[in-house]
C-alpha cells in the first residue's frame, strides 16, 4: 500500500521534528511514507474566516497531491477534521469534486488513529520514565471521535506515570483565527488550561495537535513553568530511541 504523509502547515514550518518522529515511528512498523511536495495548507484558516473560494483552491491542490495514495496520515486532528467534515461542503455544488472529496476523506487518518485502527498497533515498545498528562484537542476529539487511541498508546509506554488532566476536554483557547480575533477570551482560556496542567505536577504535557500545544506551551513558558510540551509522536519516538 502507498501511504503518504500530510505534514500540515504548523508541523512543516515550525515543528518539523513532529513529522520526522511520526515518519520514524511508522517506519519501525514497516510503513514507508511518501511525501508529495505539491501538498499545501488544507484551507482551514480561509474556510473558518469565510473565504471559501480560497479554501477550495487549497483543497483542490491536496486532492491532486494525494490522488494515488492508499492512505494519508497527518499529525493534526484539526487538519484531518477539516478534510473529513468540511471538504464535502466546499464541493457540494460540484458532483465530480464532491465524489473526490468524499473518497479522499475516507483515506485520511490522524496519526494515532492510523497506528491503532489501521495497523492494529498499540504498543511500540517505548520507555519514557516521566510523569505525563494528556490534552485531547477539540477537533480530534469532537470531529474525529479520537478518544481511546492516544490513551491506548500511552498506556503501553513503559516506565511512564500517567495522570489525568482536570477538565481535559475544555478548549485551550487557540481555535486558529479565534485566538487573534478574540484574544482576551483566548488568553483567559489558556491561562485556565495551564493552571490545570500545573495542578497535575506533570513533567510532560502531550497532545496530538501542534496548534493547541503551541498555545499551551507558550503560556507555560510565559509563566515560567518547567513543563515539557510534546506531540504524541515525539514522545513515542523518544521512548524507543532511549531503548536502543
Amino acid at each position: 500500500m502507498k501511504v503518504s504523509i500530510f505534514i500540515t502547515c504548523l508541523s512543516d514550518a515550525i515543528y518539523p521534528r513532529v513529522g520526522e518522529a511520526m515518519s520514524r515511528i511508522l517506519a519501525r512498523q514497516g510503513v514507508k511514507l511518501h511525501f508529495p511536495e505539491v501538498q499545501t495548507c488544507c484551507g482551514q484558516p480561509a474556510f473558518n474566516s469565510g473565504y471559501w473560494d480560497e479554501a477550495r483552491a487549497s483543497a483542490r491542490t491536496l486532492l491532486e497531491a494525494f490522488d494515488d495514495s492508499d492512505f494519508v496520515v497527518s499529525p493534526s486532528g484539526s487538519c484531518t477534521g477539516m478534510i473529513h467534515h468540511y471538504y464535502p461542503s466546499l464541493f457540494k455544488d460540484d458532483p465530480v469534486m464532491l465524489k473526490k472529496a468524499r473518497e479522499f476523506s475516507e483515506k485520511v487518518y490522524e496519526f494515532s488513529q492510523f497506528l491503532v485502527n489501521v495497523l492494529g498497533v498499540t504498543d511500540i515498545g517505548a520507555h519514557f520514565p516521566y510523569k505525563v498528562t494528556y490534552h485531547p484537542s477539540c477537533h480530534g476529539t469532537r470531529l474525529l471521535g479520537i478518544k481511546e487511541e492516544p490513551r491506548q498508546l500511552l498506556a503501553n509506554v513503559k516506565g511512564m506515570e500517567f495522570v489525568d488532566l482536570p477538565f481535559a476536554e475544555d478548549c485551550c483557547g487557540f481555535g486558529g483565527t479565534f485566538a487573534v480575533k478574540m484574544s482576551e477570551i483566548s488568553g483567559a482560556m489558556v491561562e485556565e488550561k495551564v493552571q490545570h496542567v500545573v495542578e497535575t505536577e506533570a513533567e510532560v504535557l502531550v497532545g496530538m495537535d501542534m496548534g493547541c500545544l503551541m498555545n499551551i506551551g507558550g503560556r507555560l513558558r510565559y509563566e515560567g513553568k518547567q513543563v515539557r510540551v510534546m506531540h504524541l509522536a515525539e514522545l513515542l519516538y523518544e521512548g524507543v530511541k532511549q531503548k536502543v
